[in-house]
């Protein structure tokens, strides 16, 4: 689709550089607002409504916060096809509704290693969930728009604004193109680490 409406967001970030700017942005266009552990108790605090993903999964955050969003209630959503009925229509099926956007940035694990934290630390540090909803809603920039870098905020919120609160394919495949690299570099970082590290 040529133009995607911006309906059903989902935020979830370690940056929160410019964040309450940008989910007040959403809010003011009726997007409803999904989040998960401190970057929803920060826009909470900022007054924005706030839906949990533990509200959407039907199941709480496990194993000190590993498990969130690892749930088909958000990846079902993430990668629904909207040009395609039968996607909606499962999607239906479940009591599910599309996710639009997804605002996601990964855990710091550069950080950790400039801290020079141990293997253990290190290895807490090493996102699971992050990437998977990124690569999931870049694989699927047809249908969803992703946000996996506040430097995206200001063109997404300019776009948003002149086209009332729809995006454009353009700009869902140059942040998507951005998505997998960030993701791919992430991986390598770890892979690096892990191969260099004495146990």
């Amino acid at each position: 689709m040529a133009l995607l409406t911006i309906k059903r967001a989902l935020l979830s970030v370690t940056d929160k550089f410019g964040l309450t700017e940008f989910a007040t942005f959403l809010h003011q266009g009726g997007v409803q607002l999904i989040s998960t552990g401190g970057t929803r108790r920060m826009l909470l605090e900022a007054g924005l409504p706030v839906t949990a993903v533990s509200d959407i999964t039907g199941f709480p955050e496990i194993l000190d916060g590993r498990v969130k969003t690892l749930h088909p209630h958000i990846h079902g959503p993430l990668l629904a096809d909207k040009n395609k009925p039968e996607h909606l229509q499962t999607l239906d099926k479940l009591g599910l509704r599309p996710l639009d956007l997804i605002c996601v940035n990964l855990y710091d694990f550069a950080r950790a290693l400039v801290k020079k934290q141990d293997l253990a630390e290190c290895v807490e540090q090493i996102d699971i969930g992050g990437p998977t909803m990124i690569r999931a809603a870049a694989k699927n920039f047809q249908s969803v728009l992703v946000v996996p870098d506040p430097l995206f905020y200001p063109r997404v919120m300019e776009e948003l604004k002149a086209q009332d609160y729809r995006v454009g394919l353009s700009l869902r495949r140059e942040t998507a193109a951005r998505a997998f690299r960030l993701t791919s570099d992430y991986d390598a970082m770890i892979a690096t680490y892990l191969e260099q590290t004495d146990y």
